[in-house]
């Protein structure tokens, strides 16, 4: 299975994707704001990452689902994701709820806010728990270019 998510809107806080599940566009996301690197990709994450402020860098991660000490429940891991540890996609609505993890929505209004989360999570999960059930490999593709996605 994979996962594409296209950033397309970006925020003083925060930035809007569409999530694309093997091509088929499934809901939107909402995540931090975008901050890479300025100077070369192997400049160090520490040099402009913000904890809790910052979205997930562009790039291809492998996804799992397995127990969040925070939420206190199995949730989506994205795994190895460069400077940041335990970034999950969850419920929330708006750059809050959010602290580097990925929020689903069914809706966008054009501000920081998504709405129908739980919807979109359920969905979503169900998805994604298929595709893990039949041993398949979960990646997701985050980028905002064409050429982010090969």
């Amino acid at each position: 299975m994979k996962i594409n998510v296209k950033r397309f809107e970006y925020g003083d806080k925060w930035t809007v994707s569409k999530v694309y599940i093997d091509g088929v566009e499934e809901c939107y996301a909402l995540e931090d704001k975008v901050r890479e690197p300025t100077s070369s990709p192997a400049e160090l994450v520490t040099s402009w990452k913000v904890d809790g402020e910052t979205a997930i860098p562009k790039g291809t991660y492998r996804v799992i689902v397995d127990y969040s000490n925070h939420f206190q429940r199995s949730l989506p891991h994205i795994l190895n994701v460069p400077g940041f540890a335990g970034v999950r996609i969850h419920t929330g609505n708006t750059d809050k709820d959010t602290e580097g993890c990925l929020l689903l929505g069914t809706t966008w209004a054009g501000t920081d806010f998504v709405g129908n989360s739980a919807v979109a999570f359920g969905r979503f999960f169900v998805k994604l728990q298929e595709a893990l059930d039949a041993f398949k490999e979960v990646t997701i593709q985050i980028g905002d270019s064409l050429e982010d996605f090969g």
